[in-house]
């Protein structure tokens, strides 16, 4: 199997926590910097900034930001669970369900105060030694792009670069979504003096999970999403088929 092939199988998200006695070695980090600045962006625009945060006095003020849960995200990600090993077989997308607390799964339990205005990952990012702010500038775009469309997805390619490069340094990395809408995002760029006309595209703890990946992972076959010529015309199967670990 080409070894690119083998580190995107085994790139996984590091929900759990890190250990925080393991700091990141600086030629490390500066590889996985290395990688976001060969990533591809449209026009080769490089619309990305990115602050990389390693001072813990400065972590526990990000980790200290509180973050509401919307009801739009409980919702979505309600219909995305699968609530046993057999459905998520079945659907061959989403994920298991146990990982998320009770009210996340069961539409009758309603959050405490606390879980409502609480930062879904504020808890973890102390535990990390680096979290890297990404941000995105939207004043260097493709031309004639609606909406900056291209230059969002070259910020996907910053991120796949950064969490491949992780992975194969052995490292792990979670990305971290609860900082991106306000009033998370409001705090954490005052805490950061990042410039008004940048907008935070994601973050992404970095450092050494403590314990092994949990749960079933899944991937639709490639003739689930594939066609030969035309839309809805069946791609021969035929290829060996991977296993995912």
């Amino acid at each position: 199997m080409n070894k690119i092939i083998g580190e995107i199988q085994q790139r996984h998200s590091a929900r759990g926590p890190f250990d925080r006695r393991r700091s990141l070695k600086s030629n490390d980090l500066q590889q996985i910097l290395e990688a976001a600045r060969w990533a591809p962006t449209a026009h080769n625009m490089q619309n990305f900034e990115i602050v990389v945060v390693d001072d813990p006095v400065i972590l526990e003020s990000l980790a200290a930001i509180k973050s509401p849960i919307s009801t739009a995200f409980i919702k979505e990600n309600y219909r995305q669970l699968s609530f046993s090993e057999e459905e998520l077989k079945r659907k061959k997308v989403g994920i298991l369900g146990m990982m998320f607390p009770e009210f996340m799964r069961n539409p009758k339990v309603k959050p405490t105060p606390r879980q409502q205005t609480a930062s879904l990952q504020g808890s973890l990012v102390t535990e990390n030694p680096v979290l890297l702010v990404i941000l995105y500038d939207p004043h260097r775009r493709a031309p004639a792009s609606k909406g900056d469309f291209l230059g969002i997805m070259s910020l996907g390619c910053v991120m796949e670069n950064i969490w491949l490069a992780s992975s194969s340094l052995g490292i792990s990395c979670h990305i971290v979504s609860s900082f991106n809408d306000n009033p998370a995002a409001t705090h954490l760029k005052e805490i950061l003096d990042i410039p008004s006309h940048l907008t935070i595209a994601f973050t992404c703890r970095l450092g050494y999970a403590t314990r092994q990946p949990r749960g079933l992972r899944v991937r639709r076959d490639i003739e689930d999403f594939t066609y030969s010529n035309r839309y809805g015309n069946p791609y021969p199967s035929g290829s060996e088929e991977v296993n995912v670990p």
